[in-house]
């Protein structure tokens, strides 16, 4: 109605003052994670809590208020709402990890920026494992008491809704998200105004409003761009996740780290630290040292280096084209301004996000400006920190690749979040309470052998037969919605076994997955799927990213097959994967199948929710499996070999995965005893609940990142920030000394024994001179690197040995001393390098400069 101006008003839901804890519960998600809350609001109207995607705000909106007043006179139900408010009220008052950890850090405050959050499948802000990881960090976070707030757009759409038509090719639909039915807070100022912020963009000003997301003890902030004040183009901007072109993606990627920035200091909540979950949000960086340069009269070397020591950074992507680069003009159109306005000319500005900042062809990259500007980076497994090292090496050319500073903090869940009811109050009988509250100790897990194998295994069964009825429901939806014939829907209520061996595979639709690979021998597992005896049956979900041809293509082959007469009853493609369709999954499934070609799974996720429901995985030893499998705690399909000719790699991997199925899984799972157990099945299964579930979890992640991260960060941005920046000072001072003059380092002597014959025990003493050139002695680390020589003469895993200033000083030099220790035998060798040293430093690699005698 162009012309007309339309006055806005809400409508809220009328609770009776008696139920009003329903309304405060609502608006804390953690209740999602609590099974008394769910079981609270599911008994207000159990059909329309799961036609609504178990949303408690829809719940109560959609409710009838003749039904509050019936729940008002229920003495049960008033008990149980109660009940669970003491909870939450407890919860959020109890002591926690890191205040009886971390005592001294009380001033910390840690901003995590993602660009999606999947937190309950009620709030559609998340596409995938990415989100879902930052969601499960968010509780973890809460659980453990960390001074943490998330930051994230809002998004008006959210990611796809997936559909598929009648030849299995995925289809997008973008439903608009209600804000009004989602647990948001608009964040208002003293005057009770809406908090709002702005970002430049190529010729005019963005505004951004700020919403709030409670969950538990943690706050999460999201940016919305669909307000007034903006163009209709720009107020798409926030509309969609992963949505639009590279244009689209800079602008959100300037929302997200500017305007996240600007929305905490608006909202007075400044983090010391900033921790970036992918390159998405490493314009957070700058931000913040344009915020230094502009309160302090800063120049930009002296802001870098304060804004550094308080930055962390984890990488997810293990192949280059999964990181977010840009164009350079783009990066002028949309950053130049900004910089210039920091003094930070094209040259510098391209050298903050190149490896090779000459290099006029290479693009900015999001990942590479993240490492430069954080103080500590990781990957997420031990695996994918190997191949991160690998993939950005030329950022330290001088360095081999096991040097270069970048760790790894394995992936986790969080426990809770993905547990079945009925296997939490197992755990509750025989583990005792405490393995919510200690989910990282073993010796609780352990406690796992004590549970009879037959309640164990009932227990399991009943999410096996949830999983059916939810995947025919599904699957009768689809076809009615295809309009399939009548009796081919009827026919949807007969598909699956509840006492079959079900393996589920679910999880982003891309090739390097290979979803399909199952299928590669047809014969082999048509006769597996259609035994009288010993069935087996596979349920999929996944989507595709929209612009993935190649996802799409595997999806509809996936299909494609389901459809066949052979699998029609024991293959089932479940459209649109949400976190909903994954709880099903997790907690029925017995065998979680992962098949990606190694080393592209940077860590994986969905396998660890399993483990704590009973399900074993069957996987590539790729991504965290690496980390978990022990031999006796599930299945690795192949050795971890990795190949160069694909085509075979597939075939080969094919029959491993067949032949696993045929000769071990199936066999085990269907030997029963008299009482009709399998034991043999149910004994790995409670080596996989003990093995995996007390380590793959976000607890141990989040209390990691706290002890690797976030506390040293901290620290090294408190000590640089102190007294009027002094710290950041001299450290840009001495950082751009030392890139002048490092030239004039040289390694002049090495003096060592001639004989090339040690004996093991012994040792044998070395001398070096180095000319320092300006530098003191005290301002280098002379480093002795030796070890094993590998078939090409390189030194395969060097160790290295911190060599001693003897205070002689010659001509030629300083001279360094050291004995080298003979530990074993073999064919040794050993070379000297120089490294230039600063307390203030993360690390000694960090400045990229290395003499090698």
């Amino acid at each position: 109605m162009p012309g007309r101006s339309i006055r806005q008003f809400t409508v809220l839901p009328c609770l009776p003052d008696r139920l009003r804890p329903l309304q405060t519960l609502a608006y804390n998600l953690w209740w999602c994670w609590n099974a008394d809350a769910v079981a609270l609001f599911r008994r207000v109207n159990p059909d329309l809590f799961e036609a609504l995607d178990h949303s408690p705000i829809r719940l109560l909106g959609a409710t009838d208020q003749s039904r509050f007043e019936q729940l008002v006179e229920d003495d049960g139900f008033l008990a149980h709402m109660d009940r669970v408010a003491a909870a939450l009220d407890h919860y959020l008052k109890a002591p926690t990890w890191f205040q009886e950890t971390h005592a001294a850090e009380a001033d910390t405050r840690i901003a995590y920026f993602s660009a999606e959050f999947g937190i309950h499948e009620s709030v559609p802000v998340y596409s995938g494992g990415l989100g879902v990881l930052a969601g499960d960090h968010l509780k973890s976070a809460s659980d453990l008491g960390i001074p943490l707030v998330g930051v994230s757009l809002m998004y008006r759409e959210g990611y796809f809704r997936q559909y598929l038509n009648v030849d299995g090719w995925q289809q997008e639909r973008y439903p608009e998200n209600d804000f009004f039915t989602l647990p948001l807070v608009l964040e208002r100022d003293a005057a009770g105004k809406p908090v709002t912020v702005s970002v430049q963009l190529p010729g005019r000003e963005l505004a951004l409003r700020v919403w709030h997301i409670q969950v538990g003890r943690v706050a999460l902030y999201l940016l919305d761009a669909n307000i007034p004040e903006n163009a209709v183009a720009d107020r798409s901007i926030t509309a969609q996740l992963y949505g639009g072109d590279l244009h689209t993606r800079i602008q959100q990627e300037i929302v997200l780290g500017v305007g996240g920035i600007r929305a905490l200091r608006a909202l007075g909540k400044m983090p010391t630290v900033c921790h970036m979950n992918e390159g998405h949000a490493a314009f957070t960086g700058l931000e913040r040292i344009r915020l230094l340069m502009e309160e302090h009269g800063l120049d930009f070397a002296t802001a870098f280096e304060a804004v550094k020591a308080g930055t962390c950074f984890t990488t997810h992507t293990p192949v280059p084209a999964g990181n977010d680069a840009f164009p350079m003009p783009m990066i002028e159109q949309y950053l130049g301004e900004y910089m210039g306005k920091m003094g930070v000319d094209r040259a510098a500005l391209a050298a903050l996000g190149r490896q090779h900042p000459g290099n006029e062809q290479e693009p900015f990259g999001m990942t590479v400006l993240a490492l430069h500007l954080a103080n500590t980076s990781n990957g997420v497994s031990k695996l994918h920190g190997s191949v991160s090292r690998r993939m950005w090496k030329d950022l330290w050319p001088e360095l081999p690749a096991a040097e270069v500073p970048i760790t790894s903090i394995t992936n986790g869940v969080h426990t809770q979040s993905w547990l079945a009811p009925e296997v939490a109050q197992l755990y509750d009988r025989y583990l005792g309470i405490q393995w919510e509250e200690r989910p990282t100790d073993f010796a609780i897990w352990k406690r796992v052998e004590h549970i009879p194998d037959g309640e164990l295994w009932r227990t399991h069964e009943r999410g096996r037969e949830r999983l059916v009825a939810m995947a025919r429901a599904r699957l009768k939806a689809q076809l009615k919605r295809r309009g399939s014939p009548p009796s081919e829907v009827d026919a949807a209520d007969e598909v699956l076994d509840p006492d079959a061996l079900t393996v589920g595979f679910a999880r982003r639709f891309a090739t390097y997955k290979r979803g399909d690979l199952v299928f590669r021998n047809f014969e082999r597992l048509v006769s597996l799927v259609g035994s009288k005896d010993r069935p087996i049956q596979f349920i999929f979900a996944g989507k595709a990213h929209p612009q993935d041809r190649g996802g799409k293509e595997l999806i509809q082959r996936v299909v494609q097959q389901s459809r066949k007469p052979e699998f029609r009853k024991r293959v089932v493609f479940i459209e649109d994967y949400d976190m909903n369709v994954a709880r099903h999954l997790v907690q029925g499934v017995d065998v979680w199948l992962n098949n990606p070609r190694r080393p592209l799974e940077a860590s994986g996720t969905s396998g660890m929710k399993i483990c704590g429901n009973g399900g074993l995985n069957l996987s590539i030893l790729d991504g965290w499996w690496v980390e978990g499998y022990d031999g006796d705690n599930g299945w690795a399909i192949g050795a971890g070999e990795e190949y160069t000719d694909l085509a075979y790699q597939d075939e080969v991997e094919s029959r491993a995965l067949l032949d696993l199925i045929e000769q071990d899984i199936v066999p085990t799972f269907y030997k029963r005893d008299a009482g009709g157990l399998p034991r043999e099945w149910i004994r790995r299964m409670k080596r996989s609940i003990m093995s995996l579930v007390p380590v793959f979890n976000t607890n141990r992640m989040v209390e990691q990142y706290t002890e690797r991260c976030y506390v040293p960060s901290a620290r090294r941005a408190a000590k640089l920030s102190g007294d009027h920046l002094t710290g950041a000072k001299e450290l840009a001072g001495w950082r751009r000394r030392v890139q002048a003059d490092w030239h004039q380092v040289q390694v002049a002597s090495v003096d060592a024994p001639t004989s090339e014959l040690m004996k093991v025990g012994g040792s044998f003493p070395i001398k070096v001179r180095v000319g320092l050139g300006p530098f003191k002695p005290d301002e280098v680390e002379v480093q002795l690197c030796y070890g094993v020589l590998d078939a090409m003469g390189e030194l395969a895993e060097p160790k290295t040995l911190p060599l001693s200033a003897n205070g002689a000083v010659a001509s030629d030099g300083t001279v360094f001393t050291g004995e080298v220790p003979c530990r074993a035998s073999g064919h040794f060798g050993f070379s000297v390098r120089v490294l230039p040293r600063h307390t203030n430093l993360p690390n000694l690699f960090e400045p990229g400069l290395v003499t090698w005698g």
